[in-house]
């Protein structure tokens, strides 16, 4: 129940933590991102999701009352590094346990010689009600723990104010929305970005995409995300400590850059997201793996190994292994000088063959279309893969930024006050 008292002490601890309040005030213009269209026509791409959209409010809300309770324990902040760092490694060793379980539940009804799988997993579905009530207690506490771990680590690159991160670092492992993109069949650009319930099945994303397609004439795709910028920031649930760390600081870093210039104009434009994600992505690779160094040195990846001259009388090399960045981004730029010149159903006919291509490869990549390259082509810290000639250059000006700052606060402190693409163009010399 919640009394006047822990209203009261919620409250108390949102105003001793500076920033919070802001940082709501701020999120509330970004809540659900699809309520604020990119071009006239987004609110027809609404017209079909309705009715399965996620409720971004009332999880934000109910997030920051859990997030009110962790504050007001405050149960982390008793504990040694070396305590933090085991109940974190317990908690992801827990959620291994419950996903082999899950798996064998699955396997149990899934196979055609167990007659009543109601009765063979009684006792698996027990142990696994077990593991639940155990992750409910511990994924507080391990969020906590997480959350203090990467505020000593932008402490330590400079990233605080008065000893604390702006805005204080929340988040939230809970299944995530998924996200409908669409984008204009003669062009490739995110138009719109309208999330959806988690639950969705395949059969029913497939449907959608069909049916907005069309109907309107356009590319669409459901994808899945790994992390959303509200705040408390959204993140999905996993057992890779790696990936964990530089998700969660991804996602505080778009935090960072909403009480700024650069995140508050997110939508303005697709030249400001790829900014955005750009700069957070560069942000996460360097903070995540301090996080790993400084309290989860066992899992720091090992140096790639050095190459070695071949002998005079070995024999021919391998060929080199399939380069996915390389051949993605032969394939963006390809389809984009097709749509330039005008040939829509050649381009998406060529589309599917690379599709296919990079199914052989390995690369289980459920649809190759416009709106695919406009989903992942923001993504441009690294040269290549599903980014084009619009978005190699803002990229390369948000790296060559980075280059020329003496240190990650320095970079973000003045590309995150920054509102136009011409800003950073003059920044780096003019691109």
């Amino acid at each position: 129940m919640l009394t006047l008292r822990r209203i009261w002490s919620f409250l108390w601890e949102a105003k001793r933590h500076s920033g919070l309040i802001l940082l709501i005030i701020a999120s509330t213009f970004l809540l659900n991102r699809s309520d604020v269209p990119l071009f006239d026509w987004s609110q027809r791409v609404r017209a079909f999701t309705r009715q399965i959209e996620f409720d971004f409010v009332s999880w934000t809300f109910d997030a920051l009352l859990v997030k009110g309770e962790q504050m007001g324990l405050g149960a982390a902040d008793y504990m040694t590094e070396a305590d933090q760092t085991q109940i974190m490694l317990d908690y992801l060793d827990l959620i291994h346990q419950i996903r082999m379980a899950e798996g064998q539940l699955g396997d149990l009804y899934a196979d055609p010689e167990i007659s009543d799988p109601d009765v063979a997993s009684e006792e698996l579905r027990r142990q696994l009600d077990e593991l639940y009530q155990q992750r409910r207690g511990l994924a507080p506490l391990a969020e906590s723990i997480l959350q203090n771990q990467l505020s000593v680590v932008v402490g330590e690159l400079g990233l605080t104010l008065g000893g604390q991160p702006i805005p204080p670092v929340l988040y939230h492992v809970t299944p995530l929305p998924l996200a409908l993109i669409v984008s204009p069949r003669d062009v490739i650009r995110q138009d719109a970005d309208i999330s959806l319930l988690p639950d969705l099945t395949l059969d029913q994303r497939v449907a959608l995409e069909d049916q907005v397609a069309q109907a309107l004439d356009v590319s669409t795709l459901v994808v899945n995300v790994g992390g959303v910028g509200l705040y408390p920031t959204m993140v999905t649930e996993t057992t890779n400590i790696n990936w964990l760390a530089e998700v969660v600081s991804h996602e505080w870093v778009h935090n960072f850059l909403t009480l700024r210039p650069l995140g508050f104009s997110y939508l303005s434009s697709p030249e400001l997201r790829i900014i955005n994600e750009t700069t957070a992505n560069i942000a996460d690779q360097e903070i995540g793996p301090r996080i790993i160094e400084r309290f989860y040195p066992q899992f720091v990846p090992p140096p790639p190994a050095p190459a070695r001259e071949p002998a005079e009388d070995s024999p021919p090399p391998d060929p080199p292994p399939f380069d996915f960045r390389a051949e993605m981004h032969e394939t963006r730029v390809t389809v984009d000088e097709m749509l330039a010149d005008g040939q829509i159903e050649a381009a998406e006919a060529y589309m599917e063959v690379r599709r296919q291509f990079f199914w052989e490869n390995g690369y289980r990549i459920r649809k190759l279309n416009q709106a695919y390259f406009a989903f992942y082509g923001a993504y441009a810290d690294q040269p290549g893969g599903a980014a084009g000639a619009v978005e190699d250059p803002i990229g390369d000006a948000v790296r060559k930024l980075r280059a020329q700052s003496p240190s990650l606060a320095a970079f973000l402190n003045r590309i995150s006050w920054m509102w136009r693409l011409d800003q950073l163009q003059d920044a780096v010399g003019g691109s």
